[in-house]
């Protein structure tokens, strides 16, 4: 058979956003890949510099729809560091109780959409059931389903309400878990299509600059949330897995929902002792920050998310740059992508948990 020259996307074909791939195939088989980026750019890193600090806030929910509390608390905490000011203690926890809520919505969004992409239908539904709970609280909490605009600089705009409620909503999703389990986890379809297939070793991860899930699944223990001052107060696992295939990235995610509902119950406990003040935010409209640099990380559900800011004094940052994990999980495709076949794209693919609103920032 003839070789040819296919494009896969970027008309949105299981994708999750527009990336266009120009995939180089023999029949069925894959020989080449080149991954096109930039059709969806909003300049979010280029917006910044016409912005105040407060004008930004509220945009950078966007750089990931799916992990808004991540980004909010990334550029917070950067501005929290220029301006040299302490969060409150019950505020820090609130962001992280909010934060691994937001880790379990996100990594059910990607279980439902990898199996629409395998052609399980029904775990769609299943998935998007349980992570309506989730939303449905943030919505109590901060009037949006998506993009809060809960953090502020100091703190959160107001106090945690209606805690009594999350118990219920994350008992309900481990139970559920369990379900999606049956049905997955020993499917011989799912495995089929899953196991030795995508296999990327430790090695290739941390020279491709993986972090999160799809490191961890490659033999890593590798977990920003262990090295920050922001999780010293809770006891969790780090979810690994050895295999580095589609399966392994599976595996870690379903494992990460039981560790952060395990952060979430600790939270919740220390909340409930009503201890302490929050920083409702900065009352000044404009912050004239002095000239410096700073930047924060944040363990996200798509890896490691960091926002560097440096200001020149004035009102408005003279520069933003974001890091994030799926501009790195893009580079993999290439690699991961040669020798398989083309009905394996979307199974390999699906597995890296790509975000495109955060590729093209």
């Amino acid at each position: 058979m003839s070789k040819m020259k296919l494009n896969l996307g970027p008309q949105h074909p299981s994708t999750h956003g527009v990336l266009r791939l120009i995939l180089d195939v023999d029949g069925e088989k894959i020989l080449g890949c080149e991954p096109v980026i930039g059709y969806l750019h909003r300049g979010m890193e280029k917006m910044a510099e016409g912005m105040t600090y407060l004008q930004y806030l509220p945009t950078v929910d966007r750089v990931d729809y799916l992990s808004g509390f991540f980004n909010s608390f990334a550029f917070v905490s950067a501005v929290e560091k220029l301006l040299k000011i302490e969060v409150p203690e019950r505020a820090s926890i609130i962001r992280v109780l909010l934060m691994e809520l937001n880790r379990i919505a996100s990594h059910l969004l990607w279980l439902g959409t990898y199996l629409l992409d395998l052609g399980a239908v029904s775990p769609f539904f299943y998935t998007f059931r349980e992570r309506e709970l989730i939303l449905n609280y943030f919505e109590k909490i901060t009037g949006q389903r998506m993009m809060y605009n809960y953090f502020v600089f100091g703190g959160v705009r107001h106090d945690i309400e209606y805690l009594d409620e999350i118990p219920p909503i994350v008992k309900t999703i481990i139970e559920k878990l369990e379900d999606y389990e049956k049905l997955l986890t020993d499917n011989p379809i799912f495995l089929s299509r899953t196991k030795n297939t995508g296999v990327l070793t430790r090695g290739e991860a941390l020279a491709y600059s993986i972090t999160g899930p799809n490191l961890r699944a490659s033999n890593s223990h590798l977990d920003f949330r262990t090295q920050s001052d922001l999780y010293k107060k809770f006891e969790f696992k780090i979810a690994k897995a050895d295999e580095g295939d589609c399966y392994a990235r599976y595996k870690v995610r379903l494992d990460e929902i039981r560790e952060s509902a395990k952060i979430i119950y600790q939270a919740i406990d220390i909340l409930q002792l009503r201890f302490g003040e929050i920083n409702t935010g900065l009352k000044p409209l404009n912050l004239n920050i002095e000239a410096g640099e700073a930047f924060s990380d944040v363990e996200t559900p798509r890896g490691l998310t960091t926002c560097c800011i440096k200001s020149d004094g004035s009102d408005k940052p003279y520069r933003v740059k974001w890091r994030t994990g799926s501009f790195y999980a893009v580079q993999l495709l290439p690699k991961l992508l040669i020798g398989n076949t083309l009905s394996d794209v979307m199974a390999i693919y699906g597995s890296l948990d790509v975000m495109l609103p955060e590729v093209d920032r």
